[in-house]
């Protein structure tokens, strides 16, 4: 539905609430807020297919501003809070924004303003930045002329150390006009409006932003945690209602470490759908929470890229613990590195055909790698896994050793070319070792230039030294020294024999 028409209809409801703040953002307000935001992009020269991009806390008009983008028929990319200024630089350059927004609390961005025509701060200015506020109150409430539908464009970090954007076809469809994701809800879910969702997860992720938009095409609340806190999304089920709900695996293992009078303190009855996704569950949280909160779980297997969508309930993950489930958008395909299909039971690359295409903007070489080997127009994540007789898909694991850290994917080639440069090491290998709360850490393993230097000093100063050029979450939480790390006279790295050592007695389901 249109967000126009349902602001006509419940004016008054409530759109976004703020789980902290309480700050409540109705539908009249975000559609009329997003209605200001809009008319001003297109005064100032955007139209369908130009670009914007922000970097925002869970801000209440997040949402909005999302939506003035998704209204006017332009690219807009959501920046993670968390990268520093060498990373939000080549994204905002990258994607081609002609505006950039933030907030007075993005230090980041106020220290240094991205090169865009326009940039708008919420919240008071800094050198470089105009007033959103001042400079939106000018336009008018009334929708542009000609309202198409636009779409995100993220970006997730790549192997090669860049992020890459993933750039989807641009509709250009009437405002209002249901998506291929509002229908995939309306089936599985079966949100209407008298549905509240709560948003635990920074935004700026794929999967929050989607479902927020798409929940307010149903009409239903959003209600927003600034932050996650596990006692506090309790809380908010009940106070809300919260009737769906979308997690990754670590809110789970961190709910259920909460003392059990605390735990059973709050009224989570209201739950129809608690969806879960970006990280494999290990078996026994989810099965604790299957005991909690009853057969509502769900989780869906997918990507930015959106060129497929697994998908299983509760009742499909008991009798086949451990899957992420059937394909209900594109078919699975698994094959070996000569791109041969493999039979049920086997590990393979998993590719994905009949689904949406997709490409990596600016980038023909890592889109052509993403595709099948023989041509068939397959395409893949890059995620290893194997399918059974009955067509449920399990992951083994990440075939360029990305880490997942609390539902967050980390790619250690980013760490591993900062950490190369430093003149203290010789050689260094990045990657995931076993956590019990994030599911994986990372972790450094470094050839010093001298052994002498090897020890807590030196990983601190090397810690410190990643912060400075990365988001810290991407940087190793330890460091371990070695004499030499196994690496081919040709000079591959042979990563894995150090990861092994590193997972023995773990299972990276798990």
């Amino acid at each position: 539905m249109h967000l126009g028409q349902i602001a006509a209809q419940t004016p008054d409801k409530p759109a976004v609430v703020m789980a902290g703040s309480g700050r409540i953002v109705t539908f009249r307000e975000l559609n009329e807020e997003s209605n200001r935001l809009a008319q001003l992009l297109y005064a100032e020269g955007l139209r369908p297919g130009d670009h914007i991009a922000f970097m925002l806390e869970n801000h209440p008009l997040y949402l909005a501003i999302a939506w003035a983008a998704q209204r006017s028929g332009l690219y807009y990319t959501a920046i993670s809070t968390r990268l520093q200024h060498e990373e939000l630089a080549y994204i905002v350059d990258n994607c081609g924004a002609k505006v950039f927004i933030t907030s007075a609390s993005m230090e980041t961005a106020a220290q240094n303003p991205p090169d865009v025509p326009l940039r708008l701060m919420l919240g008071g200015t800094a050198p470089g930045y105009e007033s959103y506020e001042e400079r939106v109150a000018e336009h008018p409430t009334t929708p542009i002329e000609n309202e198409c539908e636009g779409v995100d464009m993220l970006y997730s970090s790549g192997t090669t150390g860049r992020p890459k954007g993933v750039k989807p076809a641009l509709s250009k469809a009437p405002m209002g006009e249901p998506g291929p994701l509002y229908q995939l809800l309306s089936l599985l879910f079966q949100p209407d409006a008298d549905s509240v969702y709560l948003s635990p997860a920074p935004l700026y992720h794929a999967a929050p932003l989607r479902y927020c938009i798409t929940m307010h095409r149903f009409g239903a609340t959003v209600v927003v945690m600034e932050k996650f806190e596990p006692e506090a999304a309790l809380a908010a089920i009940e106070k809300y209602g919260v009737t769906h709900s979308q997690w990754v695996p670590t809110m789970f293992i961190r709910m259920l470490k909460l003392p059990e009078e605390t735990r059973r303190r709050y009224d989570v009855s209201s739950l129809r759908a608690a969806v879960h996704a970006a990280a494999p569950c290990p078996i026994p949280v989810k099965e604790q929470m299957i005991e909690w909160w009853g057969p509502i779980l769900h989780e869906y297997y997918a990507g930015t890229e959106g060129n497929c969508f697994v998908y299983t309930n509760s009742e499909d993950w008991l009798a086949h613990k451990g899957t992420v489930g059937r394909c209900i958008l594109g078919e699975v395909h698994v094959l070996d590195e000569e791109g041969n299909e493999l039979p049920p039971g086997e590990p393979g690359t998993l590719y994905f055909g009949n689904g949406p295409e997709f490409e990596y903007h600016d980038d023909e070489e890592k889109t052509a790698a993403s595709r099948d080997p023989k041509g068939r127009g397959w395409s893949t994540l890059g995620d290893v896994g194997y399918v059974d007789e009955d067509g449920f898909i399990y992951l083994t694991d990440r075939r360029a050793y990305m880490i997942i850290s609390g539902g967050v994917n980390i790619y250690p080639q980013e760490a591993e070319n900062v950490l190369a440069i430093h003149p203290k090491v010789a050689d260094v290998a990045v990657f995931g070792v076993p956590d019990p709360e994030m599911g994986e850490a990372v972790k450094a393993v470094v050839e010093p230039v001298s052994m002498d230097d090897a020890g807590p000093e030196l990983e601190a100063e090397l810690i410190a030294y990643c912060r400075e050029h990365l988001a810290h979450y991407k940087c190793p939480r330890s460091v371990d020294f070695r004499p030499e790390l196994p690496r081919h006279p040709t000079g591959k790295l042979y990563k894995r024999l150090l990861k092994d050592e590193y997972w023995a007695g773990h299972s990276p389901k798990a």
